[in-house]
C-alpha cells in the first residue's frame, strides 16, 4: 500500500476537504521550521523522557511517491534538481562553468532511482501534518496515523521546496495560509484547510520572483527557492537559490510579500546598488568593471528567523558569485557572508556583521541564526549565535551585532592566484574553538585499518598535495587540502537551544577540499583544476583524514565554552570495533524539556536519540534512508507525543536514494 492510509473517499486531483482546527495547544505544535521565530528547535513536550525512549518505536509510515508513478523510475534529470542540496547549480552544472565537476562530487545526488530526495521538516499545527514532497505534491497528514487528508499537485518545471513550507495563521477574515517557493521561482499560498491556492494572492495563488530588478536583466538565469519562507506579522519574507557560477546573474535580494496580496512591500539589497552604502565594498576587476553589477550569490538560500518582539529580521547571506575567486571584486564584498538584521517591516537595515571578508572559500551562513538570551555580571544581553561551514561559533548581541565574547580580527596569508587580493585578517572567536579540525598535516592520515592510510598516502603524494586550512588559500597549480572544506563544519541545519540545559547542541562534518585553481579561458582568468573534490578515498566513502568524520558538539551558551562533543555516525563497512568514525552529515537536530536531542542527517542512515546534558546516546533506529532532514516532534490528539522525520536519502552527500517515507515515532501504548 503506497500510504498509510486509505485517502479520503471520493477524494479526486484539485479536489480538497475543507479542514476546521482540531485543537488549539501551541505547545503540542510544530508551527514553523525552528519551531518557534527565533530557531530554538525546543519543545516542552516531555513525555518521551531519558527513562523510556529506548522503547521509542515507528508509530506510522507515510509513502510521499504517489502510487501512479510506480510504472515508471524517476528520471535522472529529475531526481538531480529535486536533491539539489546548495545555493543552486554548483560550478560544472551551470552553462558555461569551468570544467573540473561540481566540489565534492557536486551539491547534486547523480543516482538514477524511483526515488527523489526530501530535506523536509514537517510543520504540525492545529492536529494537522503539513509537508512538501519531491513528487510535485504538497499534502496535509493526519498527525496521530499519517492518514492523508489532501493532496495538491505543484505543476513544473520547478519543484516546491525541498526543506517543507511556512505557516500563516490568518485573522478572523481570512483563512490560514502555506507558503513556499518553487525551484523556478514561484511563490505559492495554499488555503491550509484546502490545499487549493489562494485566488487573491498574486494571479491565481502564484507570484513570479522573477521581477526584472531582481533578475539584472539576465532572465535565463537560475532563481528560486530551496528553503521556506519566514512569516512576520502579515509579511512573508523570502529569500532565494541562485547560481554559483557564472559570477553576474540574479540578485540574492531579500524581499518580503503581502501575505494577503502577495504584493511586493520592501527589498533589502544583498549587493549595494549604485548610490547605496558599502558599494565601494565590491571594487572593479581588472578591466575596469563594477565589481558589484549584477553580481549573483550573496543569497539567503537557507533559514532566517525573527525577534517578534523586537521586529528584528536575521538575514544569514552565502558568498558571492563565483565563491572560489574574488579578483573581479575586489574588497571586502558586503553583506557577502554577512549576517544582517533588518526592522522586519520595513527591511531597513539594523545592523552587520561580516563573518568572512572576501569569501573565496564558499563559507556561506545559512543556518538559522540562534536566538536567546545571555547573562551576563548580573544582566540579560538578547543573544543571537551563528554557525556556518567555517565551524565557527560567533555570539553576538541582536540588538546591536556586537560580539558578547571576545573575536580577534587575525592575520591570514595572502593568495598566491594571480589578480586575487584576499583579506589580511579575519574575525576569529577567542573562547568557542572551532567545532572540526581547521588544519592537516600527514601526520593526520587516516589509520583506521593499514590499506586506508597506505591507500590514502599514495593519493596525497601522487597529487603533490599541499595542506591548507582555515582561511588559507588555495594554491595555483597547486593542489591544496582544505579544512573545514566548503561541505564541512556546520550547514544549512544549524543547531538547536536544549533550553532547560543552557545548550547549543549543533551536528558538523568533516569534509576536508582538494582543490588547484589553474589558469582559464573565460569568463575569469582562473578554474578548478582537474584534481578536485572532498578529501576521501576516490571509489570510496572513507575520509582521509584521522576520525572523527562527523560530531554532535554541545556549547554553553551562558559560556561559550564546550561542554562535550561525540561521534555522530559509523561506518558500516570498516571492521567491527573500528566504526564509530562518526559520519558527514546534512539536516539537524531538535531538544525537548526532558532533556533529549533528536537528530537524524548522518548518511549511515540512522535517526538517535542523546542525553542533551551529556551527548550520551539513549536510541538508534535503522531508517530505510539517511535523514538529511531536520526531524519534529508533537502531541497527537490521542495525548501521545511523536517525534517525525523524512528519510529519503539524496543530499550532496550522495546517500543512496532508498526511500520516501516520512515516519513517526511514539511510545507504545
Amino acid at each position: 500500500m503506497r500510504r498509510v492510509s486509505m485517502l479520503l473517499a471520493g477524494l479526486a486531483v484539485g479536489v480538497s476537504p475543507v479542514l476546521a482546527p482540531a485543537h488549539a495547544d501551541p505547545a503540542a505544535d510544530w508551527p514553523t521550521y525552528g519551531r518557534d521565530k527565533g530557531g530554538q528547535r525546543h519543545s516542552p513536550l516531555d513525555q518521551i523522557n531519558p527513562a523510556n525512549v529506548a522503547r521509542l518505536a515507528p508509530a506510522w509510515t507515510y509513502h510521499m511517491r504517489p502510487a501512479s508513478l510506480d510504472a515508471a523510475p524517476v528520471d535522472a534529470a529529475a531526481v538531480a534538481q529535486r536533491a539539489a542540496e546548495a545555493s543552486g547549480p554548483p560550478p560544472g552544472a551551470a552553462s558555461g562553468a569551468p570544467p573540473g565537476g561540481a566540489p565534492g562530487g557536486g551539491a547534486f545526488s547523480r543516482q538514477r532511482s524511483r526515488f527523489a530526495g526530501s530535506q523536509s521538516t514537517p510543520l504540525i499545527i492545529d492536529g494537522v501534518m503539513y509537508t512538501t514532497t519531491p513528487y510535485g505534491r504538497v499534502v496535509a497528514l493526519e498527525p496521530d496515523t499519517g492518514r492523508e487528508i489532501w493532496a495538491t499537485p505543484i505543476p513544473g518545471p520547478g519543484q516546491p521546496s525541498l526543506r517543507g513550507v511556512e505557516y500563516w495563521p490568518g485573522d478572523a477574515a481570512t483563512p490560514p495560509r502555506l507558503f513556499f517557493g518553487t525551484r523556478d521561482g514561484r511563490l505559492y499560498a495554499l488555503d491550509a484547510r484546502t490545499g487549493q491556492p489562494v485566488a487573491g494572492f498574486g494571479t491565481g495563488g502564484v507570484v513570479n520572483m522573477k521581477t526584472p530588478e531582481v533578475m539584472n536583466g539576465l532572465e535565463s538565469r537560475q532563481y528560486g527557492m530551496t528553503s521556506p519562507p519566514i512569516v512576520w506579522k502579515d509579511l512573508v519574507i523570502t529569500g532565494s537559490a541562485v547560481q554559483e557560477f557564472p559570477p553576474r546573474g540574479a540578485a540574492g535580494d531579500v524581499r518580503a510579500w503581502d501575505a494577503r496580496t502577495g504584493k511586493l512591500v520592501w527589498t533589502f539589497h544583498s549587493v549595494p546598488r549604485a548610490g547605496e552604502p558599502y558599494r565601494e565594498t565590491w571594487g572593479k576587476d581588472a578591466a575596469g568593471k563594477d565589481g558589484a553589477e549584477a553580481r549573483s550569490g550573496t543569497n539567503v538560500w537557507g533559514f532566517m528567523t525573527v525577534d517578534s518582539a523586537r521586529g528584528i529580521v536575521y538575514m544569514p547571506f552565502a558568498a558571492p558569485s563565483f565563491d572560489r575567486f574574488g579578483g573581479d571584486r575586489p574588497g571586502d564584498n558586503l553583506f557577502s557572508t554577512t549576517l544582517v538584521a533588518a526592522d522586519a517591516a520595513t527591511g531597513k537595515p539594523l545592523w552587520h556583521y561580516q563573518i568572512v571578508h572576501h569569501d573565496i572559500w564558499d563559507n556561506d551562513l545559512q543556518a538559522p541564526p540562534l536566538l536567546f538570551d545571555v547573562k551576563m555580571r548580573g544582566r540579560t544581553i538578547p543573544a543571537v549565535a551563528v554557525v556556518s561551514k567555517n565551524s565557527l561559533v560567533f555570539i553576538l548581541d541582536r540588538t546591536t551585532g556586537k560580539p558578547i565574547f571576545p573575536v580577534k580580527e587575525q592575520r591570514f596569508p595572502a593568495s598566491k592566484v594571480p589578480g586575487e587580493v584576499t583579506s589580511p585578517t579575519q574575525p576569529i572567536p577567542q573562547v568557542t574553538p572551532p567545532l572540526v579540525r581547521t588544519s592537516f598535516t600527514m601526520a593526520d592520515i587516516a589509520d583506521v585499518t593499514p590499506e586506508l592510510k597506505s591507500a590514502c598516502t599514495e593519493w596525497v603524494t601522487k597529487n603533490n598535495m599541499v595542506s591548507g586550512g582555515l582561511y588559507v588559500p588555495v594554491g595555483f597549480n597547486e593542489v591544496t587540502i582544505s579544512f573545514p572544506g566548503l561541505q564541512g563544519g556546520a550547514n544549512w541545519g544549524g543547531g538547536t537551544l536544549a533550553a532547560d540545559k543552557g545548550l547549543i547542541i549543533v551536528n558538523t562534518s568533516e569534509l576536508g577540499q582538494v582543490t588547484a585553481l589553474v589558469p582559464s579561458k573565460g569568463p575569469l582568468p582562473v578554474e578548478r583544476g582537474p584534481v578536485s573534490g572532498r578529501f576521501q578515498l576516490p571509489g570510496t566513502k572513507l575520509m582521509c583524514q584521522q576520525p572523527p568524520w562527523g560530531r554532535l558538539s554541545a556549547i554553553d551558551a551562558q559560556t561559550g565554552k564546550i561542554a562535550w562533543s561525540v561521534p555522530l555516525g559509523v561506518t558500516d563497512e570498516l571492521p567491527e570495533g573500528k566504526r564509530l568514525t562518526g559520519r558527514p552529515n546534512i539536516g539537524g537536530p531538535i531538544s525537548t524539556a526532558s532533556g533529549l536531542t533528536f537528530i537524524g542527517a548522518s548518511d549511515d542512515g540512522r535517526f538517535r536519540a542523546f542525553e542533551s546534558a551529556t551527548g550520551k546516546m539513549l536510541w538508534e533506529y535503522k531508517l530505510p534512508a539517511a535523514a538529511h532532514a531536520t526531524p519534529a516532534t508533537y502531541r497527537g490528539k490521542d495525548g501521545r507525543q511523536y517525534v517525525v522525520v523524512t528519510a529519503t536519502g539524496g543530499s550532496f552527500l550522495d546517500s543512496p536514494l532508498a526511500s520516501d517515507v516520512v515516519m513517526a515515532f511514539a511510545l507504545p501504548n
